[in-house]
Parts: structure tokens; sequence; C-alpha cells
């Protein structure tokens, strides 16, 4: 009997490829063979997968880069892309296509609808991304990484939640040291790329608290690379013990040694944060055209185990004020920690490897 094949479609984005690669992984170590089809931008972001993941390469492209001429010749690469695809799995046909966004996965789903192969999409966000929503009603089954996720008329999703990577899982429902008169750690991030907003902000913020307050903070401060220097310069200056990175390689030991996590509200982010269990203030990608980071902070917010401050509100003063609120009462922040947990989903490898078995189940019969 030939091994079962899954094809993952997954565009270049962190958000798309972490769990794209823990599906990945998982199905591997049940036997399955994996591939992932992706775009050459995409493809540099492959170095994490596991050697026995093969990497295919198929034409896309979006309306958003590019000249006029690019423009134009993309409707021509999506289309070849589409049926370099579908030449593909007629060669070697999958089990199960599972996409998780982004415009790199439109040729093996496009692919994959007009198969008829089983089929289904994993979103991270609370907002369906663009080509999700493309796909939506053209799936077997939505399986949502944020609840509740809003989804077309018609379309019911499963709530999966978003897989998170072996190291956060190592550190799940670690224990909380609640803030108190001694060293407490600060984790800022600022998403993949850094926010100045983050630099702009939070060290004017720390530095303004009472000094016997400020004076037990350690910050690890994620930041832009032309922000570093300032950054690092603001906080010696005030005085404040911090290590200023443009990237962190260990951010799952530094979360979970966190009193607070301020942070973009990403939904990997917010899966790591929910999953190791800490006290978070959240501060929304206003830019974003969906505003889906608004939506992946809800369920916490609303919970009690976060914080949540628009961009529009988000100064030093408001934060100092969050701050000395948060880093004064122990019991509030342990109590937002015990919340976090209760909102993660630390299973969510699982669930997502449940509905690819069913799916390829049901496409035998």
């Amino acid at each position: 009997m030939k091994t079962p094949l899954l094809i993952i479609a997954a565009g270049g984005t962190g958000g798309h490829m972490f769990p794209a690669q823990a599906l990945a992984e998982a199905m591997l170590a049940r036997g399955w063979r994996v591939k992932l089809s992706t775009d050459a931008r995409g493809a540099r972001y492959t170095g994490g997968f596991p050697h026995d993941v093969t990497v295919t390469t198929v034409g896309s492209a979006t309306f958003a880069r590019g000249g006029k001429a690019a423009k134009l010749a993309v409707p021509f690469r999506i289309m070849g892309g589409i049926a370099a695809a579908k030449w593909r799995m007629l060669r070697d046909r999958p089990a199960v296509v599972v996409g998780f966004g982004g415009y790199p996965a439109i040729p093996a789903m496009s692919a994959a609808w007009a198969l008829r192969i089983p089929r289904m999409i994993h979103e991270q966000n609370g907002v369906l991304g663009r080509v999700n929503q493309i796909f939506a009603k053209r799936v077997d089954q939505v399986a949502c990484g944020t609840w509740p996720t809003a989804l077309p008329e018609g379309v019911t999703g499963v709530h999966t939640g978003n897989p998170v990577r072996g190291a956060v899982l190592a550190r799940a429902g670690a224990p909380f040291i609640p803030p108190g008169d001694y060293p407490m750690a600060l984790l800022v991030l600022g998403g993949s790329q850094g926010a100045r907003i983050m630099s702009d902000v939070v060290p004017a913020a720390i530095a303004a608290l009472p000094d016997d307050l400020r004076h037990n903070i350690r910050v690890s401060h994620q930041a832009r690379p032309e922000d570093m220097e300032r950054v690092a310069h603001f906080y010696a200056e005030a005085g404040i013990a911090a290590e200023v990175q443009s990237f962190f390689t260990d951010i799952p030991a530094r979360m979970s040694e966190a009193q607070l996590v301020i942070s973009r509200s990403g939904a990997s982010t917010v899966a790591d944060v929910s999953v190791i269990g800490r006290p978070a203030i959240w501060v929304p990608f206003a830019a974003a055209l969906r505003d889906e980071q608004t939506a992946n902070a809800r369920q916490l917010v609303e919970a009690g185990a976060a914080l949540m401050m628009t961009e529009t509100h988000f100064d030093a003063p408001t934060l100092t004020m969050a701050l000395q609120n948060l880093l004064t009462d122990d019991a509030m922040a342990a109590d937002m920690a015990r919340k976090a947990v209760a909102c993660s989903v630390p299973d969510a490898t699982e669930r997502l490897v449940q509905l690819v078995e069913n799916l390829a189940e049901a496409g035998k019969k």
C-alpha cells in the first residue's frame, strides 16, 4: 500500500510557516510523506522544516507588489503555477492538501479544488486572510487558530488553535513567579520586524516608574536594527538593565522567565504567551488591513488575561500607569497568568492532525 501524501501550501511568513512546519513534523512522525508547495520567496523560510519534507516551488504572484508590467503578468504566473501543481498532483496524487494562507498557497489549493482532492485551510488570525477568504467556501474544512474567527456566511470553522514550536510546548504552563520586590523580567516584542512604536514608548514608560520599582526591572527588548543603538543608550542612561536585540533566538525561555510581556498581537505570539501562561499588554498593529491583530488578542483580553492598548492610546504616561498597576499587584498578575493558560490550546497540532486523517479517510469512501 502506497504511503499517503500530504501537500502543505503556505506563504513566506513566519505566521504561515510555523504552523505548517508543526503539521509537517507531526505527519512525518505518523508515517506520511509530506511536500511543501510554496514560491521562491517562501522557499527561503524553509530552513526549519525537516529534511524529509520535499519543497516544491510553484509560480505565483500578488497584485500588491511590483510595477504595472509585473501586475499585468500576475494572472499568467498564477495560471502557470496552477497548471504545474495539477500536473504534479496527477503524477503523485495527495491524500489531503492543506493551505495555511499567503498568495503562494493559491496554485496548490486551486489544483486540489479542480481535482476534487480532500482539502482544508488553516487560518492563524481571528480574521481570514485574503487567500483563505478565496478558498473558505471551496474546501472541506476550515481550521481556526484564533477563536472566534470571523467567517463568511454559511462557512463553519473548527477551533484547532495555532500550533506552537516544541521549545514553547516544553514550557507549557511553566510556574509563574508573581511580581514583587526582587528582579522582574519584562519581554518587549515588536513582531518579526520589530516595531518603532515599542522603541518610542516602552523605554520612556519604564524610566518614569518609581525608583524602587524601576530598579528591579530587567528588560529584553526586540527592536528594529536602526533603533537598537538609541534604545540601548536610553536604557543605559536611565539606569535600566536591558538587553536590546533585533531578534532573540530564545524567546520561549525569556517568555517563561518574564513577569510581563509587551507585544504586538501576531497570532503566533498570542499562542506562545497563552501556552506558557504570562500576563500581557497587547498593542495591535494599526495598519493591518483587516485589523486581525485586534481579533487575535480579543479572547485573552476578554478572559482577563491581558490588557490591550490601541496605538492611538499607547503612550508613555498611559503605559507607565499600567506597568505600575500590574507590577505591584502580585495576585492580579498571577490570576492573569492562570487565565492565559486557560485560553491556550497546547494540543493544536494534534487537532490539526486529526482533521487531516479524517479527511483522508473520508476521501477513500
